[in-house]
């Protein structure tokens, strides 16, 4: 990683924000660029601020949290502003060993309500956004003592389902958590990466990019749950479907990253179709789904679908954004349901094959009994000890295994237990 004369922005000033409301991404200073942010190394700290977390938006916890503005960079390498949260377990003080994280929500959506550094703070109003859910699984790793970052990796034009740029900003937020003194961390700091379904993706992303954008970061492993695999093949399936209206989201997410699909949508869609993806814009997840079950993109087109998906500039978006193009080099747990109704196993599985193909450590795991969500409860804790084998330093396996459940393990059910006591304790406000 090279360095420039603006690198050293001085000391970073931290603001307590704990009790303020939080204000959409969109309209919130501190993501302000800096002058000569292209000229500052990925990763270098800009600003900090301490906050609050809430599950719901209602409900406060009790675990410290900070803020950090960034600089990164989109899927073009144009530098922009990300933003991460730190999180650090109950006891944790500054300079000691630590074991960092990077958990990526899956966000899985347009709309800025949906990024981890509003919805998870008091005050926000995000109703139906995934990482609300996922605090309860945040409160599973700090409870085994995980340092966590999790960083808004669609950026703050919630670019669903752009390739690379997830794995910048997850990268550089690791690199800018261990430059934030408040945490006193090594910059050798062993860090893991973790992520489910959209959060998988972008760890996907993460563990494709890092041997080239962040070589330097010591990442002992990547657990990457219902990672997609080809989410062109994805958006195929989905039509028409009762989740019609995930794909809907990323075509309303790509046309603002690719100019020649947003060309297209504009010559070939109808005023209701573009008005729909305009919509999508302020949709939550479950909103999103909710409106567009069973919607059919060829309604909304003025030639037939299967004409749109030849034209060069979709087939072009379709090739970049699928992946198993990049090699990781950290060893990878990947946990696939074989009967999941939104990822189709077959993508998954090409995915796998391609990281082995290219030499990738990869423990790949099938379950036969889960569909998409239950796995991510079910396979929570096998997702856990393996991250805490990595970090513990033992070999990693590598192979694939089709299982009836991920869950039926007798070193499980102490597992639950515990999930369950952190879960309750964010029911409580405790966490």
């Amino acid at each position: 990683m090279t360095t420039s004369p603006h690198d050293d922005l001085g000391p970073i000033d931290v603001t307590d924000v704990r009790d303020q409301a939080p204000l959409r991404p969109r309209e919130d200073p501190f993501r302000d660029a800096p002058a000569h942010l292209a000229d500052l190394a990925p990763g270098t700290l800009i600003r900090a601020r301490q906050v609050r977390l809430g599950f719901l938006g209602l409900i406060g916890q009790r675990a410290r949290a900070w803020q950090l503005a960034y600089r990164s960079s989109d899927l073009h390498g144009v530098a922009e502003v990300a933003v991460t949260t730190v999180v650090v377990p109950d006891g944790f003080e500054a300079g000691d060993p630590a074991r960092l994280i990077a958990y990526q929500c899956a966000i899985d959506a347009v709309s800025d309500r949906c990024f981890p550094s509003y919805a998870l703070r008091p005050g926000a109003r995000a109703w139906g956004s995934l990482p609300q859910f996922e605090l309860m699984i945040i409160a599973a790793l700090l409870d085994r003592g995980f340092v966590l970052t999790l960083a808004d990796h669609e950026g703050i034009h919630g670019h669903f389902g752009a390739p690379r740029e997830p794995g910048h900003r997850v990268l550089d937020g690791v690199r800018a958590t261990l430059a934030f003194d408040e945490l006193g961390l090594a910059p050798d700091t062993p860090t893991g990466m973790f992520g489910y379904s959209g959060g998988g993706m972008a760890t996907s992303w993460a563990a494709e990019m890092a041997p080239t954008h962040a070589p330097e970061l010591e990442i002992v492993g990547a657990v990457l749950g219902s990672p997609v695999g080809d989410p062109g093949e994805a958006f195929l399936k989905l039509n028409r479907g009762l989740n019609a209206g995930l794909p809907a989201l990323v075509v309303s997410g790509l046309r603002h990253a690719y100019p020649g699909l947003a060309r297209l949508i504009r010559r070939h869609a109808s005023l209701d179709g573009q008005r729909r993806l305009d919509d999508l814009k302020e949709q939550s997840t479950v909103t999103a789904v909710v409106t567009h079950a069973f919607n059919d993109f060829d309604d909304y087109l003025d030639i037939p679908l299967a004409d749109m998906l030849a034209k060069p500039e979709v087939l072009h978006v379709f090739d970049d954004i699928r992946l198993g193009s990049r090699i990781p080099t950290c060893p990878l747990l990947v946990v696939q349901g074989v009967h999941d109704q939104i990822i189709d196993v077959a993508d998954v599985d090409a995915q796998v094959a391609k990281y082995v193909d290219g030499g990738a450590q990869v423990r790949y795991l099938r379950d036969q009994a889960s569909e998409h969500i239950t796995l991510m409860v079910l396979g929570l804790p096998r997702m856990i000890a393996w991250l805490e084998q990595r970090f513990d330093g033992a070999p990693a396996s590598v192979g694939t295994d089709t299982v009836f459940s991920l869950a039926l393990d007798v070193r499980a059910l102490p597992r639950f237990v515990r999930l369950a006591r952190a879960a309750l304790k964010v029911l409580t406000g405790r966490a």
